[in-house]
């Protein structure tokens, strides 16, 4: 079976009968992934074409390109209008479904897309070895079986530099940024952060001004703060004992935020911040390498 028919099985299934039936395990990966994105397979919608629906004007209300939803819904032709009543499938960004091949891993397809491996791994929620993936910024033709790239998603370009240290004097890094394999499980991971290494009860400030949009426990995070920034940039604290800020609240730079603290499920031992930028995108909250922002 050829790359193109079985991604043309695969869209003809999802379409027929939904993603939630060709996907029964979905919903206990993402149990076991808790504070990774909810997988793009399982954001999916439905919508019921009504009279006056254009294939141009359902993608625009996704914001979706057409070439997307026919390869989504292989019933649509192009120059065609999509029958009343029927129903399609929308997926959360412009992309393609596809089958790991046998023999291959998921980081063997994002290469082949030309697609960032994390950006791959936590559009689909951080699983571990998927068999079926959502693979962003890829569109399928129907009239000759090629695949095009969309136009690469749109990041948030920083008005004013972003930089600053969450602490008041440089620690050692206990696990950097990138792919990194996980010393209690000797799993290969996609690390979103840098893990800052600091004894519990030590001062965590803010490494720039922003807004607190995020002060609560987020799963494996623990305690966690998430301050916005200008230029669409984003920095998180996590696995903190304290929180001493509240959502909506205006921070400066070195402004207190909490305490390191143990909370979540922290994979290094050591008591540690572990500490992220992430940037807004078309994608949603794309994470950054922090060293690029860490700047004491």
């Amino acid at each position: 079976m050829t790359v193109s028919y079985r991604l043309l099985l695969l869209c003809s299934l999802v379409s027929t009968i939904g993603l939630t039936t060709i996907l029964p395990n979905l919903n206990r990966v993402n149990a076991a992934v808790a504070g990774c994105p909810v997988p793009a397979l399982s954001r999916f919608k439905r919508h019921k074409v009504v009279p006056g629906d254009t294939l141009v004007n359902i993608a625009q209300r996704y914001n979706l390109s057409a070439e997307t939803l026919i390869g989504m819904n292989p019933s649509l032709r192009v120059g065609s209008s999509p029958t009343v009543g029927s129903e399609l499938q929308i997926p959360p960004y412009n992309g393609v479904v596809v089958e790991v091949p046998q023999g291959q891993t998921w980081r063997q397809v994002a290469t082949k897309y030309k697609v960032r491996p994390d950006t791959l791994f936590e559009v689909n929620g951080c699983q571990a070895n998927p068999r079926i993936v959502f693979v962003p910024g890829v569109n399928w033709s129907p009239v000759n079986g090629s695949f095009t790239q969309s136009p690469r998603p749109s990041m948030a370009t920083a008005t004013v530099q972003l930089a600053g240290y969450p602490f008041s004097q440089v620690v050692q890094v206990g696990l950097p940024y990138g792919w990194q394999i996980n010393p209690n499980t000797g799993e290969v991971f996609f690390h979103s952060g840098v893990d800052l290494l600091a004894a519990v009860g030590t001062p965590v400030e803010a490494i720039a001004p922003g807004t607190v949009v995020f002060a609560k426990e987020q799963g494996t995070y623990g305690n966690l703060v998430i301050i916005n920034h200008n230029g669409g940039l984003q920095s998180r604290y996590a696995h903190l004992d304290t929180m001493n800020v509240k959502v909506g609240q205006q921070v400066n730079k070195g402004q207190l935020l909490g305490t390191v603290g143990t909370t979540g499920q922290p994979i290094t031992k050591q008591p540690h911040l572990h500490f992220e930028v992430r940037a807004s995108s078309s994608l949603g909250w794309v994470a950054e390498n922090p060293k690029d922002y860490l700047k004491p």
